[in-house]
């Protein structure tokens, strides 16, 4: 019994189905407004006129672009080409304004990471954060300025003054040459703390380098200079009391200038 209502439904349903048959329309008025809508053509205004010894006979026509019809739809028949997809069409400019509007957006959006970019790089190029990794500091200065972050700050023996001894040491000292060169000193560690630190322009970063690695160079010549000077005067000063207290040994005192022209004086006396 289950069985056969279950046939009778099948059936009943593939009857139902098979009955559902749809059906193309084709309005030739509608498919020429598409047209006008679209870009196909502009015109073909069905429904066509009829005239019966001149008079209009088409009911659809009249009401739809007739005398019976809208002033607007009139004016649509009458007035100029608007579809929107021909060449020059409103959608066509719609759509060249929005190709002009997504170019111009890229350019906006190149121009943001360009300036971005840009930032970035003036960051890198002003700022104290990266010169550590900058290229010319790693070849060039670092080697070049790292004996003045040696040098100590205060130094206080002929050792940490790079002297010969102590005695050249208490020499310059006791002539206030330390002094000077202790200020010159401060002024050259703080030119390059400076140039360290500060934010500031990479290529006036590296003049202050420059400018820096001059003075140390002319600082330490001057320094070597003024020691081998003192120095050697030392070393006359040593000498010269060495040769004196010999001539005490033996006897022996020098002459002053009157005993002298004395001397020579009685010598040539009767000579002349």
């Amino acid at each position: 019994m289950k069985k056969n209502k279950l046939i009778l439904l099948t059936l009943l349903m593939s009857l139902f189905v098979n009955g559902q048959t749809v059906k193309k329309l084709n309005d030739p008025s509608i498919v020429a407004h598409h047209k006008r809508m679209t870009f196909e053509s502009w015109g073909d205004w069905r429904p066509y006129p009829k005239y019966v010894l001149g008079i209009q006979t088409n009911f659809a026509y009249a009401t739809v672009w007739g005398n019976w019809a809208p002033s607007r739809n009139r004016d649509y028949k009458r007035g100029e080409d608007i579809r929107p997809l021909k060449v020059d069409g409103l959608q066509n400019k719609r759509f060249a304004e929005l190709k002009l509007e997504e170019e111009e957006a890229k350019k906006i959006n190149e121009s943001f990471d360009t300036i971005y970019k840009r930032n970035i790089q003036d960051f890198a190029h002003w700022t104290s954060t990266t010169v550590d990794a900058d290229p010319l500091w790693l070849l060039y200065y670092k080697r070049m300025l790292k004996p003045i972050t040696q040098f100590p700050d205060e130094p206080t023996n002929y050792l940490q003054w790079e002297l010969k001894d102590h005695e050249t040491y208490e020499t310059l000292k006791s002539t206030g040459t330390i002094k000077r060169f202790q200020e010159e000193l401060d002024l050259i560690k703080e030119k390059y703390k400076m140039s360290r630190t500060m934010d500031m322009p990479r290529g006036k970063r590296f003049l202050m380098y420059h400018e820096t690695l001059l003075k140390w160079r002319s600082f330490l010549g001057e320094l070597r200079k003024h020691g081998k000077k003192t120095n050697l005067l030392i070393s006359y000063k040593k000498l010269i009391k060495k040769d004196i207290n010999h001539s005490k040994i033996l006897g022996w005192s020098p002459s002053t200038d009157k005993q002298i022209v004395e001397k020579v004086m009685t010598k040539f006396k009767d000579k002349y």
